[in-house]
């Protein structure tokens, strides 16, 4: 097998020349402005993520605080009720 032509390279040359459009050159130098962008992106998804959480946990605490009421009165009904059942017996005797 022959050398035709040039090696691989040759044909892919140096690859810190390269440019990408978003990030710069691909080179040592432009790690830091990747991370950035990256950082950025990232930060702004945790923030959305964070607001909605917080929404739906004001949501499910309130969910909570009326249920919460609810089996207070519904306890509280079941002891009068039983009570007066347990006098209406009493008297009756």
């Amino acid at each position: 097998m022959g050398s035709n032509g040039n090696s691989w390279a040759d044909q892919w040359g140096n690859q810190n020349d390269v440019v990408d459009e978003d990030y710069g050159s691909k080179g040592k130098t432009s790690g830091g402005k990747k991370i950035e962008k990256v950082t950025a992106v990232a930060s702004t998804s945790f923030n959305k993520a964070k607001s909605v959480a917080v929404v739906g946990a004001d949501k499910a605490k309130s969910a909570a605080v009326v249920g919460a009421k609810k089996v207070k009165n519904g306890t509280s009904f079941g002891f009068k009720w039983i009570k007066e059942k347990c006098q209406k017996g009493n008297s009756t005797k």
